[in-house]
């Protein structure tokens, strides 16, 4: 089964997990059949792609029971549907700012029987909870990021890093690390996994 690659990086999931992310493939295809939230080439690849490139983060960070976590532009639901199955007792607010992609979010994560995940059609701006972290995937450049999340976070942090962002991004980052003028944290996914798709990927944090 395609989702295996993922028992081969996370052996200890749970039966549920493991019925839960295989049933993302028959899912993400229908719906991408009808709203276009994937591209036509990468819904063969959606576990090595999206499924595990999301949960690269889960390998930076263990999310705690009720801390929450936001996922800020995630399209179908990437990072914050894979987490979500990862780690069922965080909650996760996923928003979006284009609403199809917000029903292809709710469609999936409730197919799946996820009940720590909610999903807004709004911008991250418009979002007025606080969180212990704010997650996403490539929505842009770090110094425009940062100034719609740096007011989203909890003043008091629990977990091994101290509460922020963490941005799931590829490339060569040297010049985009230094025009946001932020101190950073690089974590480089080809040190987790072996696809040659992670050579380049990071996961960036910033802690707040």
């Amino acid at each position: 089964m395609e989702s295996d690659i993922l028992l081969k990086y996370f052996p200890d999931i749970t039966i549920e997990q493991q019925e839960q992310f295989a049933q993302l493939k028959e899912l993400y295809t229908y719906w991408n059949n009808q709203i276009n939230v994937i591209s036509r080439k990468d819904i063969d690849l959606l576990y090595e792609r999206h499924v595990l490139h999301s949960l690269g983060i889960a390998k930076v960070m263990g999310f705690l029971p009720g801390e929450n976590v936001l996922d800020v532009g995630t399209g179908g639901g990437f990072p914050g549907v894979p987490l979500a199955i990862m780690f069922p007792d965080t909650r996760f607010h996923l928003v979006d700012s284009i609403g199809k992609k917000i029903k292809v979010v709710s469609e999936v994560s409730s197919a799946i029987g996820l009940k720590n995940l909610r999903a807004s059609h709004s911008r991250a701006e418009e979002v007025k909870e606080k969180f212990d972290f704010v997650v996403s995937r490539a929505v842009t450049q770090l110094k425009d990021f940062y100034p719609w999340v740096k007011d989203k976070f909890n003043k008091q942090s629990k977990n091994k890093l101290p509460n922020g962002i963490l941005y799931l991004k590829g490339g060569d980052l040297t010049q985009e690390i230094a025009d946001a003028g932020l101190a950073v944290q690089q974590f480089y996914l080809k040190d987790y996994f072996d696809e040659d798709f992670f050579e380049t990927k990071q996961v960036i944090y910033v802690k707040i």
